[in-house]
């Protein structure tokens, strides 16, 4: 079954003088200030279409490695997942890191980097985000 998620911005302004606010229209977790020196400068409090991308790549991709542990036995305990994404004025979005350190009894370092790549290259967010290099550094513990 298809689900559709949904979030909505109102800007207003200009790129560099105005600001907007982007709605969780979907969970109505909240609606959350972004401007372009948010994403440029220092947030400030604010967040950027960068800062949001990274949520959903983390979280993407801590249930995709889930899954695939859990499909080879050995679930795991837990995982920590970060993802930067940088972005450039100009070039835009030029690269996302994604880290991740994870405790998974039974499964030995390579085994967990060999399944943290398969799922790197296979959920949903990095198959949207084929535009820009995605990096993996993977580990236990």
């Amino acid at each position: 079954m298809a689900t559709t998620r949904t979030a909505t911005t109102e800007w207003q302004g200009s790129l560099h003088e105005g600001s907007g606010k982007v709605t969780l229209e979907s969970s109505g977790l909240g609606t959350y200030d972004v401007s372009w020196p948010a994403r440029t400068e220092e947030p400030n409090g604010l967040t950027s279409p960068e800062e949001l991308i990274a949520a959903a790549h983390s979280a993407c991709f801590s249930m995709a490695l889930a899954n695939r542990l859990a499909k080879k036995g050995t679930p795991p305990t837990s995982l920590q997942t970060t993802a930067e994404v940088t972005f450039q004025d100009g070039p835009g979005i030029t690269g996302i890191q994604i880290r991740v350190r994870g405790d998974v009894p039974g499964v030995s370092a390579a085994d967990f980097q060999e399944t943290a790549q398969a799922a790197k290259e296979n959920c949903p967010v990095s198959k949207a985000l084929t535009g820009t290099t995605i990096t993996l550094d993977a580990a236990l513990g």
